[in-house]
């Protein structure tokens, strides 16, 4: 369990499904792996159930749902009102699958974050799994990135890398792409919590220096 005499950062994770991801932070922040704190989850879907794991662990949970508004602009103006009720340190995207707009992603500079099932930037975009097997990639994984304007483009924070084996299919590869998903974004929030990873002049800085300088499989 680490110590820290900082308040711990405080959270608002975005989701639109299962929240597999949302329940690893969760347990990091509840174990002290990590100095943070969930203060809310939202979701663009109501029936996600990633919102049902936040109620379990008596984090506010809403739904604001992007088909009850006119255009992307107005459900991103309603979105940020909401995150920015709970002020949060970090916005976290954990498996939130909207496209949002530059005015919402430029609000979060450098204080929100994304994890994406490839090594980016190859794969942007769905299908990653599936899309790596028919490119006859030798090695697939997952990056958690700063969230820019540009769809998974924004600057690598943090990545792993899972050999691709023979006889993978899409579901295989995923199971094995997850179980790391699980490990990098909790540790990846709590170097942001830390206050060792920034985003400076669009480069991800860790403990320094450059994470394009780094070993990026983090071992």
């Amino acid at each position: 369990m680490t110590q820290s005499s900082q308040a711990p950062l405080p959270l608002v994770v975005l989701i639109s499904g299962s929240g597999s991801n949302l329940q690893a932070i969760m347990d990091a922040c509840a174990d002290g792996r990590i100095n943070a704190a969930v203060k809310a989850v939202i979701s663009n879907r109501a029936g996600a159930f990633g919102l049902q794991r936040a109620e379990q662990a008596g984090i506010p949970t809403h739904v604001v749902e992007h088909n009850r508004f006119a255009d992307r602009q107005a459900f991103d103006q309603a979105l940020a009102e909401r995150i920015d009720r709970y002020r949060p340190g970090l916005v976290v995207l954990a498996g939130f699958m909207r496209i949002l707009t530059a005015a919402f992603v430029n609000h979060y500079r450098g204080r929100m974050l994304n994890i994406h099932p490839s090594l980016l930037p190859n794969f942007q975009g769905l299908n990653t799994h599936q899309r790596a097997l028919q490119a006859g990639a030798k090695q697939h994984g997952v990056s958690v990135h700063f969230v820019t304007p540009e769809l998974d483009g924004g600057p690598v924070a943090n990545r792993a890398t899972v050999d691709i084996q023979p006889g993978d299919d899409a579901k295989t590869l995923a199971r094995r792409i997850l179980e790391q998903e699980h490990r990098i974004y909790p540790e990846t929030i709590g170097w942001f919590a830390a206050g060792r990873l920034k985003l400076v002049d669009d480069q991800a800085i860790l403990d320094g220096k450059p994470v394009a300088q780094l070993d990026k499989t983090y071992p």
